[in-house]
């Protein structure tokens, strides 16, 4: 993990250097405190699209759960169902 004190972003170059050679977030400290995270727009993208690809993760298992509890009906049925409900 690259730790950097907050007055070192004067020197935006070399910043952009760490962030950029590192390949990953570098942490700003101010009063010895972590205060802010900067990173390169190549690893801003690929933690979004990590986060997507849990995000999805997460849905699917959600879905797979809801069949295994017996919560979902088949489609055809369901459509069937409404179709003879409202005399379509």
């Amino acid at each position: 993990m690259q730790m950097v004190p907050v007055k070192e972003l004067k020197d935006a170059s070399r910043i952009s250097r760490l962030c950029h050679e590192s390949g990953e977030p570098v942490h700003v400290t101010k009063n010895g405190c972590a205060d802010m995270v900067i990173m390169s727009t190549e690893v801003y993208e690929a933690m979004e699209k990590q986060a997507r690809v849990g995000r999805t993760v997460a849905l699917v298992q959600e879905g797979i759960d809801a069949v295994e509890r017996g919560e979902c009906r088949d489609a055809f049925e369901a459509v069937a169902q409404l179709r003879e409900k409202y005399a379509l």
